[in-house]
């Protein structure tokens, strides 16, 4: 195959090879999903076996002409994020959500730079975007498994907040980060003043502008337009953003963030975060599918000028390592500062361990700017800690919000016993108790069921438009 789509036109070549992602993706994911492992993980594995080190079937320029899909994913990722972000919330809890966060991501990233710069002795313009990563948390994964389990309460707006919290911090950390690396690599090492204020200055009219095109988005979509019409809008305005800022250099992160949050705080719209959830699985899929078709196995199972004598697969092993061991550090910390509850304080840093979509993003982005060996390093130990997380994360996650008891399986915790209930047969009090459980239950798949409505709504509308049409051509 790979010799047919270097033989053949660049149009068609591209189209099959995108074919080939998008099914192989889907199909690996019929496997993992009998291993109970998430979709994350199918991708990165099917970009890995379709790959140089796998069956080596798309050709090297086709994968970096798809440099564009990691701006065009983090810009999704990061405005579902802005969803976390409602002021009404922010003013309950927002200062300590964020003094949390500041303690749980400095912990993770200053562990994790003494260990791999001052133990292992590796290059410091690897260990400082590495430490700058350790930050960000994964909100998809994390907020999947709380819809899935109807987790809510205290704990789990405390987790929410504090990872879009740590997700700005981990971002502004590792756009330095990525200066000083490059800073470091280009000029022998030499760091200025402007290594630093340079990139705050970029984040900060970053995040002003995407509070703009929020106000934008808002001004374009009004309560008459038609929702399909909203989805293309709101895809333009996020491209559009993404565009601008890959034209600078800049990571749209953040100000898809500051998008989000302008544009929920000011409509209220959640319905539009629905749709783009259930629009965004295809781009996502074939940016984490070309993640692994990047990834370096013989870097990673061999010593790297990077990383001296030390293999990267150890260096992404002890990565997930201290990560999580500063993240619970941190957290319990900044909850013992905060004065939050036992439960909070104890299994709030085990519910930080996912990291897969942003970090993968932002080491796509930094190996880009860091460029070299080094870039390189980067991303396929960021890529191989995203496999490692992918399969802990989300299991670690769930079992916070078990042991924090945001929720239950158990009948009797679910639907306590009352007077009413115990005058009631074992039959008619199990009977009761599932029926109330399911007029508790969250709607089904959200996403899906809002993006249906946009599909039957346009479907009303255009039958109507034709039956006019067709009206006046008898007349």
């Amino acid at each position: 195959m790979r010799d047919i789509l270097q033989h053949i036109s660049p149009t068609a070549s591209t189209i099959i090879a995108l074919a080939a992602m998008l099914f192989c993706g889907f199909a690996m994911t019929r496997l993992t999903k009998r291993l109970r492992l998430p979709n994350v993980t199918a991708y990165i594995l099917t970009g890995i076996l379709l790959g140089r080190y796998g069956l080596d079937l798309i050709p090297a320029q086709i994968v970096d002409g798809m440099d564009f899909l990691s701006d065009v994913a983090l810009s999704f990722v990061a405005f579902s994020i802005g969803e976390f972000f409602r002021f009404s919330a922010l003013k309950k809890n927002g200062i300590r959500s964020f003094v949390i966060a500041l303690a749980e991501s400095t912990a993770a990233s200053l562990l994790t730079f003494a260990v791999l710069y001052f133990v292992l002795h590796l290059h410091i313009a690897f260990c400082i975007p590495v430490a700058a990563l350790a930050a960000v948390t994964a909100p998809t994964s994390t907020a999947v498994t709380i819809r899935q389990t109807g987790a809510k309460g205290e704990f789990v707006d405390t987790l929410l907040q504090t990872i879009a919290l740590d997700d700005i911090i981990g971002l502004v950390c590792f756009s330095v980060a990525t200066s000083l690396a490059a800073a470091s690599l280009a000029g022998g090492g030499a760091i200025e003043a402007s290594h630093i204020w340079l990139p705050l200055l970029h984040n900060a009219g970053a995040f002003v502008l995407g509070g703009l095109f929020g106000l934008l988005m808002k001004w374009l979509m009004p309560t008459s337009r038609s929702t399909d019409n909203r989805l293309i809008i709101s895809i333009a305005v996020l491209s559009a953003f993404g565009g601008v800022c890959a034209l600078f250099d800049i990571s749209p992160l953040l100000g898809c963030m500051s998008m989000g949050t302008v544009y929920i705080n000011t409509t209220n719209d959640q319905k539009l975060f629905k749709q783009l959830g259930y629009f965004s699985p295809p781009i996502l899929l074939l940016f984490f599918v070309r993640s692994g078709l990047q990834f370096d196995l013989g870097a990673l199972l061999s010593p790297s000028g990077v990383a001296g004598s030390v293999p990267l697969a150890l260096v992404a092993v002890l990565y997930v390592a201290l990560r999580m061991a500063g993240k619970y550090a941190g957290a319990f910390a900044g909850c013992v500062v905060t004065k939050k509850s036992k439960k909070t304080r104890n299994y709030l840093g085990l519910a930080l361990t996912p990291q897969a979509g942003v970090s993968i993003g932002l080491a796509a982005l930094g190996a880009r700017t860091v460029g070299g060996e080094t870039g390189e390093a980067l991303q396929t130990v960021i890529v191989a800690a995203g496999v490692l997380y992918e399969l802990i994360g989300p299991a670690l996650a769930k079992l916070a919000l078990y042991l924090s008891g945001a929720y239950t399986d158990k009948l009797e915790e679910l639907v306590p016993e009352t007077e009413e209930l115990s005058q009631l047969t074992p039959t008619e009090k199990l009977i009761k108790r599932i029926r109330h459980i399911q007029q508790t239950l969250p709607p089904p798949h959200e996403e899906e069921q809002a993006f249906d409505e946009a599909a039957e709504e346009y479907y009303t509308m255009r039958q109507t438009q034709n039956r006019r049409l067709f009206g006046r051509r008898m007349r």
